[in-house]
């Protein structure tokens, strides 16, 4: 180890906190603006449709050029790009908050997620570059328990920003902190000092930045107008075209924007896919819930985000753990466990009728949430393991993008099959909550939690397959050196 590599290990924790520091801020701003949505629909002067723009607009500029990213990270270097989106991610939320009309908001940002972006797709790459092997599941575990944090946090906080002050300092908060995030990362992370002499694939890009914003927009649009909407079936279309030619692309292309053969492992590939199953059922389950607390429950606002805590403040606790054990015991039997687990909250939830208890409710959503903890840190340190060092920014871009994905996902087709069984039960097209109804809305949630329990079942299936036939190779291969041992022996 030279003495610059010797710094950075030395300097390894405070390296994590300032890259835990703006995930912690990106992820938050993609939740943050949901509870003052309606705040600043009367501010603007605009409906609920179109101020729904301002998240989506968010989610959809970081799902679409997160792997841009990535691939940068990988050829002019991760903290360069990362350096980067701090400043833009600064920047956007300063212009957020100095907007008086909508048009100028959702295109502040845009240029918000475009830093989000910039820091999501290089964060794990740095992380898993500057720990050693027998700590970075604790590392890594620590980083998803901010993303989980960030994303869940986000509502609560919002809403004491807005009834403390007002809507734009959501945004001018993350500027102080964004300054302070940026001198700490120019003192403490490591140089970019390889830079590879390849360009960006514009092709690709371009294809996957339509795919995304097409099926992102489509799948959110389509929750409002309906899926059957010609402009919706038209972007469906467009966007799975565009996703085939990208793919015909990137096969063909010598420097692709993703490298395919990332997913001829196995190993890298089955914990994307049990990534993408983890996070299309947290989506739903995000979106079910606050409606169970606020419509069928009859909290309030303040007290569903109080109940809403529970989940981040037991994967705050669980995720370290897990992601220590990983670095201990191995991390495929802790993926395991932990979709087993979150497969049986989810049906344990599921079970829910309006008049359960409290305490019950509190308990299979911990339940859940262990699950939940217990598989992201041991999965998010498998899918680092298993590419090269210079393909640590395109997997962790990869690993973010699928992130989102599922999260989106998740929420649209929880909300389709919930308004679909509820309208089933009562006999007409409802897309709301029907006051005095509880028993429809139930009936609708239990579909939803029994639906996300099944696709978790399908995780876990896949997840012990691996998991059994790792072991078996392990059997053969000491067999293999007990008998070349026994032969050198004779």
């Amino acid at each position: 180890m030279n003495k610059t590599e010797n710094q950075t290990y030395e300097k390894r924790w405070i390296i994590l906190f300032t890259v835990i520091s703006a995930t912690f801020m990106a992820t938050l701003d993609g939740s943050i603006v949901n509870v003052a949505l309606p705040n600043m629909s009367d501010k603007l002067n605009v409906n609920m449709a179109q101020i729904s723009w301002v998240v989506t607009s968010f989610l959809i500029t970081i799902s679409a050029t997160i792997l841009i990213f990535g691939r940068l990270g990988d050829i002019k270097g991760k903290t360069r790009v990362f350096k980067f989106g701090l400043v833009v991610f600064t920047l956007g939320s300063f212009l957020c908050g100095l907007t008086d009309s909508l048009p100028l908001l959702v295109a502040a940002r845009v240029v918000q997620a475009i830093g989000a972006a910039a820091t999501m797709a290089t964060n794990q790459g740095i992380i898993t570059q500057v720990f050693p092997k027998h700590e970075r599941g604790r590392a890594l575990g620590l980083i998803g328990t901010f993303v989980a944090l960030g994303s869940m946090a986000g509502p609560p906080i919002g809403g004491l920003i807005v009834s403390a002050v007002s809507w734009e300092y959501i945004f001018l908060i993350n500027v102080p902190i964004g300054i302070i995030v940026f001198i700490m990362a120019m003192k403490v992370l490591p140089k970019s000092h390889n830079v590879v002499e390849e360009k960006v694939d514009r092709k690709g890009s371009l294809l996957f930045t339509v795919f995304i914003v097409l099926l992102f927009g489509a799948l959110l649009q389509g929750q409002s107008i309906g899926y059957n909407n010609p402009f919706v079936i038209s972007a469906f279309i467009i966007s799975f075209v565009s996703f085939v030619i990208f793919i015909i692309v990137e096969n063909k292309i010598q420097v692709p924007l993703l490298e395919l053969g990332i997913f001829k492992n196995s190993l890298f590939s089955i914990s994307i896919i049990c990534a993408f199953i983890s996070f299309i059922c947290i989506g739903a389950s995000n979106i079910i819930l606050p409606f169970y607390f606020q419509d069928v429950l009859k909290f309030s606002p303040a007290a569903t985000g109080l109940f809403m805590m529970v989940s981040p403040v037991v994967l705050s606790i669980v995720a370290p753990i897990s992601g220590y054990m990983s670095d201990k015991i191995g991390s495929e039997i802790l993926t395991l466990i932990g979709l087993l687990l979150t497969s049986i909250g989810l049906f344990l939830i599921s079970s829910l009728s309006e008049k359960s208890s409290l305490i019950i409710l509190v308990v299979y959503i911990v339940v859940m949430t262990i699950g939940n903890g217990m598989f992201q840190s041991p999965n998010n340190s498998l899918v680092m393991s298993t590419v090269s060092k210079n393909k640590l920014g395109i997997a962790g871009s990869v690993n973010a993008l699928i992130r989102n994905l599922g999260l989106v996902l998740g929420t649209a087709v929880a909300t389709l099959l919930l308004y679909n069984r509820m309208s089933y039960r009562i006999g007409y097209r409802v897309v709301d909550y029907v006051k005095g109804r509880d028993d429809i809305f139930i009936y609708g949630m239990r579909w939803v939690y029994i639906s996300a329990g099944i696709l978790c079942l399908v995780g876990v299936a896949i997840t012990a397959l691996r998991f059994y036939r790792n072991k078996g190779d392990e059997i053969k291969l000491k067999m293999k050196k007990s008998k070349t041992s026994e032969d050198n022996a004779i």
